[in-house]
């Protein structure tokens, strides 16, 4: 069983992207059709919606390349009494791109992992393919793709359905390879060795918390404020995704060995999830990771 799995991290998932284009450029055909099962979490759940929609990825990244623009609008500079971005766009957009179609619509197998923030417990939207865990299948798509994109802090809660609040499957599975492992166990009733999983990460920051005898280590330090800006960086919530994001890999690669393809690549430098000046550098990034890693693509791709 072949899965394909999407990281978070915002606008970074232009990372992810660029490499997918490639692939499907080189198959010819939907990134979809080369899979089983694809997941996705925060901005990998758009993509991943999309790729189970059979939209090209390129068209996907030229709309992130445009809508990003308008999601990624401050409407304050801190945070602290209201989100920091609205979540009008990035609604607008969603609902944009994926209609009216619900999860009862889509039988080909799609995990979207979120947070039931009402009820304090780590959630997983599925398509209608058959999981008995699935509990409500009407959901629209982009309201299970909104709930995993609504970081705490800089967007508001989603309410689903007017039920229940949700907020970004990040916080939990960044790296949604272990969520995939284990529906493929628990649904599928395949083994380990049965499992095979591309997993895209969306690049990896160097994260400065440099050691500093003058530092307090109170708010200003987690969270990074720019002065005299007073602008705030989503560091510590970058830092949670990223730890969250390797330490599923490092099960991951130990659990499945070589059926495990982990594609990712060092970014040298913080760019967060909201910052738009590194579109260009992470889909060059992406494309060199691509080229240096198309044998081994082309090798776990072609396996039976």
């Amino acid at each position: 069983m072949k899965m394909l799995c999407i990281d978070g991290g915002g606008i970074r998932g232009v990372f992810a992207l660029a490499i997918l284009q490639e692939i499907e450029e080189r198959y010819e055909c939907p990134i979809g059709e080369l899979f089983d099962v694809v997941a996705g979490t925060s901005t990998g759940a758009i993509i991943a919606a999309s790729i189970t929609l059979k939209k090209k990825m390129s068209d996907v990244l030229e709309d992130y390349e445009k809508y990003g623009k308008k999601i990624f609008v401050r409407q304050t500079k801190v945070g602290l009494f209201k989100s920091v971005y609205s979540d009008q766009y990035l609604r607008q957009f969603l609902q944009q791109a994926f209609g009216d179609v619900s999860l009862a619509d889509i039988k080909e197998p799609l995990l979207i992992p979120a947070v039931d923030l009402t009820h304090g417990r780590p959630f997983v939207h599925r398509s209608n393919y058959g999981s008995l865990e699935n509990s409500d299948l009407s959901v629209q798509l982009w309201d299970a793709v909104l709930s995993s994109c609504s970081a705490p802090v800089y967007f508001p809660p989603n309410k689903v359905k007017n039920k229940y609040l949700s907020i970004d499957g990040g916080l939990w599975a960044n790296n949604p390879s272990l969520v995939c492992v284990t529906e493929a166990m628990d649904f599928f009733n395949k083994t380990l060795k049965d499992i095979k999983i591309v997993s895209l990460g969306t690049g990896q920051q160097n994260i400065d918390f440099t050691v500093d005898d003058k530092m307090d280590w109170g708010v200003k330090e987690w969270l990074s404020f720019q002065f005299p800006s007073m602008k705030v960086t989503p560091k510590l919530l970058d830092l949670a995704l990223h730890l969250s994001s390797e330490s599923v890999s490092y099960h991951c690669q130990h659990l499945l060995g070589n059926n495990y393809l982990r594609l990712n690549a060092e970014l040298g430098k913080e760019m967060s999830f909201d910052e738009l000046e590194y579109i260009d550098e992470l889909k060059e990034i992406g494309n060199k990771v691509i080229k240096e890693k198309e044998n081994d693509v082309l090798a776990f791709l072609d396996k039976n």
